[in-house]
Parts: structure tokens; sequence; C-alpha cells
């Protein structure tokens, strides 16, 4: 396949950017352990208060809700392990290598090629922390002395700095645990972290913090401390000494607190002095369950410590002086795993408010969660999320990680199936759209798209919900909806949320030659995922719908017949690196097709395909005819050829871009969008051949079905190296030139 005639001068094209310096926000983020969707204020805690029944005690949650946005269709996982990998990695259960709690989970969940939030993070030049149950890479046993047995899956290998965490779910079934693991670490721990006395020594000392509830102090405090104190206090010391550190040199710091609470066992925190003083003066406490009583004062305990957080950030040095406070520059996320299980907490405090089902069900009681957030001070202006308010905006917990990338102003890692919110918090940017979210559960899979929610059951029976009005899951809408739920089952199924256990997404990159194949195996990495002297996931062959594939090897690729990925990547290194699609040919990237820096992509009279899109970076380039099945975001450089292009959906560019169209004996080039046009950057015409344009002479670019926004061209004009001028013009559903 040959090159278009100006295939060097579309690289080598430099254009001014318009974009502004991404806000860099500290992040702090607070993640508990199996906390119901109703068991913050506005999902149901409020309500309880105000007719007299028994609720939690949480007024730094409840300061949260008022100043922060909740977010009532949040959704997390069923359970620990892959509620944990899918926020680390951004892929779903479909696609994650921990997609449920597998007991060999905790030993392999994530691997070296997962990027972790705490990768891009600190690579984004973050100070980063981890405090909790981390879950993977340690041994089980409840012993002072456990192993470390996968060193790739642990938190300092994923970016963590500062961590104090349990490795291994079951150990954090006690909250007592002799030993937790610690980084920094000594020289030549493995792993980087090492073994510490699970104490509050360090602490006693200390001045009392405002909200104290480990009450450290006190004579009766256990000698092994409750681990999620010693989680908290050591959040705390970061966040203080992170919180002068961003004073005087402006770096960021990323934070994030996972307990273990409230997760049972729940008798535990009985050990702890004073541990129900927050409720002993109720009149309905009395009458609940010794589970319900602990479980309360678990979740007041942690509310305690999240306050103490939240003041640090208003005055890191503790000095009483509030001007160095940086809440205003920090992020507040708060979020529970999954949803609430079944038991007193259900039943005496609704803790999964009207929901049906429980932790580890496919019910919306199983993975709706709590989350909340509280914006920084640039954001609240233009954001749409105003302080007080709950928006019902479809959140994922595999959002997170894109959505931090952005603020943080780095790329996401490539193919993830979660989308950045960013622009919707910053009020800044393009919000693109994420069509629907997949789950699986011990009793199925689901599928929620907009209002709807379908249920696969284990034995494939199929059931269908209108969760706007019908949040419990009531009514079976499958009967009078089969077009529908044919639809959205074809979807899930094709998210691979059946495929057994370990099974995951596998990790591929190019070798092969100068215009070499790319249906060829022998042109591509193996894949093999292995540690200890055991294969875990092994995969070569062919490229495969399940590839992240990475083509940045130096060789000339070439699609002969139809392909396709999880995801695809091109880039270059030294020198631009290209891959040709040959007539006829589709060439498909599921989750995304990411053109990057000195990456071409040519087509043909073929097809480029993906459910979500194909984005074009800056210093990038997409060029061709034929059909985008796709949206088309553009940072880079874009060339509609002789023969045009139709995308099937939105074409969106961005400030550094260039749309460039071809002009051959006064013949143009045609750019069809079927969704959305919005227009930014720079046009260009570029003419081969013998022109003939005839002054007047208007010639039709780009049709839409809506055209938003303009070129930057200086007075709205185009110019070619032959001298020829040309006046944009736009409507409300194309761009036009006119010859002058």
């Amino acid at each position: 396949m040959n090159r278009p005639f100006f295939y060097l001068a579309a690289i080598v094209i430099a254009v001014l950017s318009v974009r502004s310096e991404p806000v860099r926000p500290n992040i702090l983020y607070f993640y508990v352990d199996d906390m119901g969707w109703g068991a913050i204020g506005p999902n149901g805690q409020f309500e309880r208060k105000a007719k007299g029944l028994p609720h939690l005690i949480t007024p730094n949650l409840d300061r949260l809700a008022a100043e922060g946005v909740n977010f009532s269709r949040s959704y997390g996982c069923t359970v620990c392990s892959p509620a944990r990998s899918s926020q680390q990695t951004g892929f779903h259960q479909g696609h994650t290598f921990g997609d449920r709690n597998d007991p060999d989970n905790a030993k392999k969940a994530i691997r070296t090629d997962d990027l972790t939030m705490g990768d891009v993070l600190s690579r984004a030049g973050y100070v980063t922390g981890y405090w909790g149950k981390w879950g993977y890479g340690g041994s089980p046993e409840k012993t002072p002395n456990p192993q470390i047995l996968n060193v790739q899956t642990l938190p300092t290998s994923h970016g963590y700095q500062h961590v104090v965490a349990e490795l291994h779910h079951v150990r954090a079934h006690t909250f007592f645990q002799p030993t937790l693991w610690k980084a920094p670490a000594l020289p030549n721990a493995r792993g980087g972290l090492e073994l510490v006395p699970n104490s509050l020594r360090k602490y006693q000392s200390k001045k009392s913090y405002p909200n104290t509830p480990a009450l450290q102090n006190h004579a009766d405090y256990p000698e092994i401390a409750y681990c999620d104190d010693v989680y908290a206090f050591s959040a705390l010391d970061f966040v203080r000494i992170q919180g002068q550190n961003y004073n005087a040199t402006g770096q960021p710091f990323f934070g994030l607190l996972a307990v273990q609470v409230p997760h049972a066992p729940f008798h535990e925190i009985a050990q702890l002095p004073e541990w129900d003083r927050w409720y002993r003066g109720k009149s309905w406490y009395k009458s609940l369950s010794d589970e319900a009583k602990q479980w309360a004062s678990m979740i007041t305990r942690i509310d305690a410590h999240l306050g103490n957080i939240l003041a640090a950030l208003e005055d890191p040095n503790g000095d009483g002086d509030k001007s160095d406070s940086i809440a205003d520059e920090t992020l507040i996320v708060f979020q529970s795993d999954n949803g609430g299980p079944g038991g007193a907490s259900r039943e005496e405090f609704a803790s999964n408010g009207v929901l049906s089902g429980q932790k580890g069900r496919i019910e919306e009681g199983g993975i709706r969660i709590p989350t909340m957030m509280r914006l920084p001070k640039a954001f609240s202006s233009r954001s749409t999320l105003k302080p007080g308010t709950t928006t019902d905006r479809v959140l994922d917990v595999t959002d997170l990680l894109p959505t931090f990338s952005e603020l943080a102003g780095v790329d996401a890692p490539v193919g993830i199936d979660g989308v950045s919110i960013a622009p919707t918090l910053t009020g800044k940017g393009y919000q693109r759209v994420r069509e629907y979210i997949i789950h699986e559960a011990g009793n199925g899979q689901s599928i929620v798209r907009g209002d709807f929610k379908l249920v696969r059951s284990k034995e494939g029976d199929l059931a269908l919900y209108n969760l706007k009005v019908d949040p419990g899951e009531a009514h079976d809408l499958a009967s009078s909806n089969r077009p529908l739920v044919a639809e959205l089952e074809s979807l899930l199924l094709r998210e691979r949320v059946t495929e057994p256990r370990g099974f995951a997404n596998t990790y591929h990159h190019w070798i092969g030659g100068v215009n070499s194949s790319a249906n060829d195996a022998d042109n591509w990495s193996d894949y093999e995922y292995s540690n200890a002297g055991i294969s875990y996931l092994a995969d070569k062959g062919a490229p495969r719908a399940s590839w992240t594939a990475l083509v940045d090897g130096g060789g000339d690729t070439v699609v002969e017949s139809d392909l396709e990925f999880l995801s695809l990547e091109i880039k270059g290194r030294s020198q631009v690196q290209e891959m040709f699609v040959n007539a006829g040919v589709t060439l498909t990237g599921r989750n995304e097709i990411r053109l990057s820096p000195n990456g071409a992509l040519y087509f043909n009279d073929s097809t480029i395909a993906s459910e979500r899109w194909v984005n074009v970076s800056s210093g990038a380039l997409l060029s061709g005819s034929g059909v985008i099945e796709a949206s088309v975001f553009s940072d880079g450089y874009v060339d509609i050829a002789m023969g045009g292009v139709t995308v099937k959906s939105d074409y969106i560019s961005f400030g550094d871009s260039v749309l460039l169209f071809e002009f051959h004996s006064g013949i143009n080039s045609l750019l069809t969008v079927e969704g959305k046009a919005e227009l930014s950057g720079e046009l260009k015409v570029l003419v081969g051949g013998e022109p003939d344009f005839e002054r007047g002479k208007s010639y039709t670019l780009l049709k839409a079905n809506s055209v938003t926004g303009t070129f930057f061209n200086e007075n709205a004009e185009v110019k070619t190296a032959s001298g020829a001028i040309f006046k944009i013009g736009y409507t409300n559903n194309t761009v036009t030139l006119t010859a002058m």
C-alpha cells in the first residue's frame, strides 16, 4: 500500500497547542470494605435519622455529602478481590485477571504488565501512598511472619511509595494482625516491603488528634493495634508531610486509604476501650443486636479518622493557622468496594437501602456502592456537579484510573474498560461516553445501559429491569422487551463474562520486519504470566480479541485480512511506525485504537472499527479512505484521502489537531460524520495533479448530523502550497471551502 503523496509533510506540520495545563489536584481516596449503598446519609441515613430510626453517626461523611457530590448510581464489584483488581487496573471482570475471589488471586491477581493507579500517578510526578487491605502478593497464614509469594503483584511493584498494608485478604479477616507490611523498607527487603509490628507505639507521645477515635493513650488499648487505626494514622502522617511539601514545592500527592472496616469480623472492635461511646446515649441503641452495634461503631470510628485527615488538609503543619490549607487543591473520593452483606446491618440499619440482594450477588445490593466526591475549588465554578447535590450519572470503579490519569495530565493505560469523568468534574474538555457497564457475580452476570439492567443467571436465564422506576429489581420486563434483551445479551457476552477462571487480556508487541503481515503469529511476541515456576496464563499465536497489542518495533505492518484486538496502540520510537490496512479489510480494536506520537495508520477503502473510539494523539497520523465504525478523537493529523471517509459515530477534534483534505484536479475528498462533528485545530488542503479552481465555487469538505466549533485558521482561510486561497464556511451540518 502506498503512502499518501504528502506523507512527510503531514508528519512534520507544527501546530501551536492551545490547550491549557492540566489541573493537577492532590487526590485522597477513601475506600471502605463492604459498606452498603444505603449506609451514607443521602442514600438513606438522613431519612432514618429524621424518622428517629437507628442510623449511623458519621459527621465527617455528612460534611462530605454537604460539600461534595453523591453518585447515587455508582458501581463496584460483588466481592473484594475483583473490586480491587478492577479499581487498580481499570479493567472490568471480563478482562481483569482477578475476576472473582479465587483462592489463588492473592498471589497473582495484578501482573507486571497491568498499570495501576500507583503506576500512573507516580510516573506523573505524584508522591503516592497506600494504607490498608491490598489483597495480593502475600501468604495467608495468620502468624507474625507471612511470606511474599509474588513480587510483581505488590503495591510497591506498582508505583506506591509509602505503604502500610495487609497483603492477603484472608489475613485481613482479623483486625489484630501482629505484623503489617511497610514501605519504605530496609535495604534489600524483598519487594521493597518489610514486616513491622502492628502497633500504635509511635503515636503515644503525640498530641491527641481532634477527633481521635483510637484513644491510643488509654491504658486498656491493646498492645497489638486495631489495624485500621494504624492505617489511618499512617495516612494522616502522609497527608501532613505531603501537604507541607505541596505548599513548598507544588508536588502533588495521591493517597489511598483502603480500610478493612466494616468487613467482618464485627466483634473484634469490642476489644477497644470506649468502642461504642458515640452510640451509648441513643434511645434506640439498646434494642440493637450486638452485631449491629459493632458494625455501626466500626463505621463511626473510621469516620472519625477521616475527620482527622480532612482536618490535616486544612492545617498541614498543625499550628492552628489555616492559611496553609490545601483543602481547595485536593480531590476527595469516598467509596466502598462492593455492596453490603446480609445480616444485622442490612436489617437494622437498611445498609443497602431500597436495593435488593447483597454482597456476592449480581443484584443492585451486591454491586451498587456509596460514592461521594468533594471537588477542588478550581473545579467547582465550571463543573455541573455542585456541592450538596446528588447525580444519577452512572459511574463504575474502573472509571477512576482514567479519571485520575487525565487530572494528572497523562494518558490512561491503553484499552482499559474505564472511561475518565475528568471533564465532568472539571467542567473542561470533552466528556466521552461509556455506553454500558458489566459485572459478574456468583449467581450470574449483568449489563447496565441507561436505565435498563439485564441480568443473566448462571443457567442462562435472562431478566430485564428498569432501574429508574424499579431499583429494587422487583419487576422483570424481559418478556415484553425481547429485542432489547437480545441486544443487551449480545453485548454482555462479547465482554467475556463467561470465560473460565484465570482468563484475562494478554499483552503482545510487534516483532515483525518491514512490510510484514500483522496476521502472522510469528510477527508478535508470545505472552506468559508465571511466578515461582508456575505458569498462570499463556497465549501465543495470531492476534485475537483479548489482546492488548502494541506496535512500536520499527517494521512497517500490513493488515492483510480481518483482524481484531481488545486494544491496539501504534507509536514510533526514533522513527515513524506505520500500519497499513489493505482494501476490503476490517481492523478492530474493541476498546480502543490509539495512535500515539510518531504512529501512523493508513487505510485504503477499508474499515477501522471500535466499540468506542479511535484516538489520534498529537504527532500521530490517521490517513486514508473508507469507513470508521467508531468515534474519532483527534489531537493529531487526520487526512481524508480521495474516496472519502465515513465516520459512523462522532468526530471530535482538539487544539493540536490538523484535518487535511486532498484535492486532485479540482475534485475534493469528503468527510461524512453520521454523528456530531466538534471542530478545533487547523484545516489544511493538499493539492495534487493539475487543479482547476473556479473563483467563487464552493466545495463541501465535511457533512455531519451537526457541526459545532470552528477551525483556528487565520481569517477563516486556507492557503495551498500553489497559492490558491479558500474561504472556510460553516452551516449547522457542513463545512465548505470557497475558492477566492
